[in-house]
């Protein structure tokens, strides 16, 4: 792609013929005439191929990579990772749903979140999907709909570990938390369960997620394999399985660059070689966004072009409602934009004046794009947001003032 975001990581997953934006082999144009509609999500599966093709050569062999399905469960999407990734991790009854009709085997699915509703255990435990225990009470829970389904729950205890991940955008371990069991509780209580109410496969160690530095990622892994040693070391059955959580991240914003995983291969492999007790326990990095967010663009039509006090606006047939994350109302402190493109002019040269692009809503919020450099705009060119595989359509409002619902595509 010749050319680039000013400051941001360049696009360069996708090709360009003619000028357009291509997603898998196919232009915007020609996306929008298949769906009959010109505003949607479009999802490259190369591009995820490649991401999996890339975690895989830079991991050790002991590493079994689990897709979260939270990060996109498009259910086309979804499917097309099996066989490419080797188990699910699902947070919802819906998404377990999904999972398991996508052919994934139930043994390689495992189910996560705070506050799990006894209609969701129940069927899980039916379905023989592993269950990541959040609380002692929900352990409880478990066993008792286990003797009364007469089916032996499989269990896996998520841990809050004492320590965090440094540099994450989203931190999920460390201090208080709703996530998981505190691992001090853990190693008290471990050697006190009764093992025969229910089969342990092993714990879910989580700390973090969107980060992007090497170091801090390296740094959580030794904390990790060195809690998992003291939790396997006081668990009287054998612990089958161990995930270590997930945390890579992508570039999103200005400044941001893309993650080295070399360095933490190697750091894994060198854990792997020391905790030599941790050999027969099969160890699971869970991703989503990383192995999806660069794989997708979210596309709509320019629609007007207005002049406001000497500041140009784009006016686009899209908005928060559909991409509540690019908006920054979905966890950032100061909104910063996402990589955004003309998609039908991703060869022309960048005008001199920034310009911002907003949408249809009646709110100074929906904004997609804010005092931006891009190519001289017109009415019916598309503006592309990238970046946008992961946490699209189901993280937004899409009912929020009753506007159209987006469509998605994966090419």
């Amino acid at each position: 792609m010749s050319q680039t975001i000013p400051n941001h990581v360049p696009m360069s997953q996708f090709s360009v013929r003619a000028s357009q934006l291509l997603i898998g082999e196919k232009s915007l144009d020609e996306i929008a005439v298949m769906l009959g509609k010109d505003v949607f999500y479009a999802y490259d599966s190369a591009v995820i191929n490649q991401k999996i093709q890339q975690f895989r050569q830079n991991m050790p062999d002991r590493i079994k990579l689990h897709y979260a399905i939270k990060a996109n469960p498009y259910p086309p999407l979804v499917g097309r990772m099996v066989g490419w990734v080797d188990g699910f991790d699902v947070a919802s009854h819906r998404e377990m749903l999904v999972a398991l009709q996508s052919g994934m085997p139930a043994s390689e699915i495992s189910f996560a979140g705070p506050a799990k509703q006894l209609p969701e255990l129940a069927a899980a435990i039916v379905a023989g999907v592993t269950l990541n225990i959040e609380s002692m009470t929900e352990l409880a829970r478990v066993i008792d709909l286990g003797k009364e389904l007469r089916q032996l729950p499989k269990v896996s205890f998520r841990v809050n570990p004492a320590f965090e991940l440094k540099a994450s955008g989203m931190k999920m371990g460390g201090g208080p938390k709703q996530f998981g069991i505190d691992e001090e509780v853990l190693l008290e209580t471990l050697g006190t369960l009764d093992y025969d109410t229910f089969d342990l496969v092993g714990f879910h160690i989580f700390w973090g997620s969107q980060n992007l530095s090497q170091e801090a990622i390296c740094h959580a892994h030794a904390n990790t394999f060195g809690l998992a040693s003291k939790l396997v070391a006081v668990t009287p059955v054998r612990v089958k399985s161990i995930n270590i959580g997930g945390g890579l991240g992508i570039p999103y914003f200005m400044g941001e660059k893309r993650l080295d995983l070399q360095p933490i291969g190697e750091n894994l492999q060198h854990l792997i070689g020391h905790y030599q007790e941790l050999k027969d326990v099969e160890l699971v990095i869970e991703l989503g966004r990383f192995l999806v967010g660069e794989a997708g663009i979210y596309a709509s039509r320019i629609t007007d072009i207005k002049e406001s006090r000497g500041h140009t606006f784009l006016m686009t047939n899209g908005g928060l409602h559909h991409h509540l994350s690019n908006s920054g109302n979905f966890g950032q402190v100061i909104r910063k934009n996402y990589p955004v493109a003309l998609g039908n002019k991703m060869d022309y040269p960048l005008m001199e004046q920034q310009v911002s692009a907003v949408g249809p809503l009646c709110t100074p919020l929906d904004v997609l794009a804010d005092k931006m450099w891009l190519p001289k705009a017109e009415i019916g060119d598309w503006l592309v947001v990238f970046q946008s595989g992961a946490y699209g359509p189901t993280a937004s409002p899409q009912d929020f003032l009753s506007h159209p619902r987006v469509k998605e595509i994966l090419l």
